[in-house]
């Protein structure tokens, strides 16, 4: 269900927001570098360093960049197999070249095209690598000719991809741009993309239909909407999430610590399971971005876990 999704839902939604696609190979790099906190590692191309805003590599001044996904194992096939023409036409790439390679052993496919972007045209590559451990999957632009890297440049940036051992929980948590000081009593699963943590109370890691309490905290990597756009903001988020029938109970705006939140409480319904949960959303702004902090747990548990939902984003500092 969840392949049939992604290629479905997330996979077009991702090439529309990074706008990318990739090319074909070489041999491993001998020394690749890997963004703090990402499994993905490349031998980036002359001029780029690992990005501030998403993992992966940007210049900056000339729009050159690549983005690093780490997605399950199983998600290879399906990806894969999303990487044909007619698929990558309806989300406005012109598709060049089309291989199945091997980099370092490991099954991979890739794609190169251009994407129109009013009068712009950007030079598009995709890649998607099949691991034992995780499925990589990379979405690199540059400008055409001269403006931008060539193309034997990106090729061999792109097939020198290293995929590494997982990293502790430990690691993951080094490479945040923020701590949390009190989790009380919840248990800190994974990182995702080097800017949100997700924490848990209770022995499963993959949790389904909110079975129980779940809290993600996460940076953002777009600047902080204006003081009078904030309100709409926060409700706009929350009803973003894969809930229905949202109702939200309390909306409030203060501040703490010299900055401004916002803090908002709703029930809904979890829509895999039909049960009744509390959401509880808390932004805390800052001049150049925000950190989103979500709780969700089944109504049967709000009580108790609402105040240390409060305790954990009370302790979260950026670094």
């Amino acid at each position: 269900m969840f392949l049939r999704r992604f290629v479905r839902t997330a996979f077009p939604t991702l090439l529309a927001a990074l706008t990318a696609v990739i090319t074909a190979g070489h041999a491993l790099a001998a020394n690749p570098v890997f963004p703090p906190g990402s499994r993905i590692g490349i031998n980036p191309p002359k001029g780029m360093a690992p990005s501030q805003r998403f993992m992966g590599f940007e210049n900056a001044a000339t729009g050159a960049a690549l983005t690093f996904i780490e997605l399950p194992r199983e998600a290879y096939a399906d990806v894969a197999r999303g990487f044909d023409p007619e698929t990558l036409k309806r989300q406005g790439l012109t598709i060049e070249t089309r291989q199945e390679v091997k980099i370092g052993g490991r099954n991979a496919v890739l794609v190169s095209g251009s994407q129109s972007a009013g009068t712009l045209t950007v030079r598009k590559w995709l890649l998607v690598v099949e691991d034992p451990t995780m499925t990589a999957l990379i979405f690199a632009q540059s400008l055409p000719g001269a403006q931008g890297i060539p193309e034997a440049e990106m090729r061999d940036a792109l097939t020198s991809v290293a995929i590494r051992a997982p990293l502790s929980v430990e690691e993951q948590l080094e490479t945040l741009p923020f701590r949390v000081t009190n989790l009380s009593g919840f248990r800190p699963v994974r990182t995702v993309a080097g800017n949100s943590l997700l924490l848990t109370d209770g022995p499963k890691d993959v949790i389904n239909a909110a079975e129980q309490p779940v809290l993600i905290v996460a940076q953002s990597t777009a600047p902080a909407p204006q003081g009078s756009q904030r309100e709409s903001f926060a409700r706009g988020l929350l009803s973003s999430t894969l809930f229905k029938d949202l109702v939200i109970e309390r909306s409030q705006i203060f501040r703490q610590n010299g900055a401004e939140w916002h803090e908002l409480v709703a029930r809904a319904t979890d829509v895999a399971s039909g049960q009744p949960v509390v959401l509880t959303q808390t932004l805390r702004f800052a001049p150049s971005n925000y950190l989103r902090m979500l709780g969700v747990a089944q109504v049967s548990a709000r009580e108790a876990a609402l105040p240390r939902f409060r305790r954990v984003f009370d302790s979260v500092e950026p670094k």
